[in-house]
């Protein structure tokens, strides 16, 4: 396993998510720009070069950044989901998670966004829980990413899937976020006061609150973090 413990993280914590890699020298000015976790991606059948391996997981965990993984999505568009795709891509994010050195504990994220038009919402139901299934199975906590066209509204959301954490994209109006609970973190559009100085990689902000029950997503970092 990677050296670090698995954390809650606490209200207004300030992190970044990107599908890009980070250098030693990158995270450190995050980190100095007061950026305290790091959302990089993992594939869905089998690991790309721009993907979250140990070496940069090291890096980003040396520079006092936390550490969450987040699974691509098919399609940012029109894909299709089914059972079997929500069951084999879980199974996948969470044993490239293991195979980085993530614990057991640390929030895994399922990317919804892009759901082909039209599709039926029990099939998009049934392609969650699999996922929730496959990654709970390995000892991971579940998240999921609602974005642009997630097939889903706020109800089903809520009441008809396993998930507890939710992560809200950019875009997402109130309405669309799950009733109840709502969203325990959310995306906002990089703006010119999030640029880290001589930094040029693409990123989104995030920003944890607990959600209106209480729940809140966990990460993996050194110790000390935050103090």
């Amino acid at each position: 396993m990677l050296d670090g413990h698995v954390y809650t993280a606490p209200d207004g914590v300030r992190g970044f998510d990107t599908d890009e890699k980070i250098s030693p020298k990158i995270a450190a000015a995050f980190h100095a720009r007061g950026y305290r976790f790091c959302l990089r991606y993992v594939g869905r059948v089998q690991s790309n070069a721009k993907d979250l391996k140990r070496p940069e997981a090291t890096a980003l965990l040396a520079a006092g950044l936390g550490v969450m993984p987040v699974q691509h999505v098919a399609s940012e568009s029109a894909w299709a989901p089914t059972p079997t795709k929500g069951r084999s891509y879980g199974a996948f994010a969470a044993r490239e998670a293991e195979r980085i050195g993530i614990p057991p504990g640390v929030t895994i994220w399922c990317d919804l966004e892009g759901v082909a038009p039209g599709t039926d919402p029990d099939i998009v139901i049934a392609y969650c829980n699999e996922w929730h299934s496959a990654v709970a199975k390995a000892g991971f906590v579940p998240g999921l990413y609602v974005g642009w066209h997630a097939g889903l509204d706020a109800s089903q959301l809520y009441y008809d899937l396993r998930f507890i954490h939710y992560w809200a994209a950019y875009n997402l109006n109130a309405d669309q976020a799950p009733i109840i609970r709502g969203v325990q973190m959310r995306q906002a559009a990089r703006k010119a006061a999030d640029r880290v100085p001589g930094v040029d990689v693409l990123f989104q902000t995030d920003r944890v609150r607990g959600d209106a029950l209480g729940g809140r997503p966990t990460l993996l970092a050194r110790d000390g973090w935050l103090d």
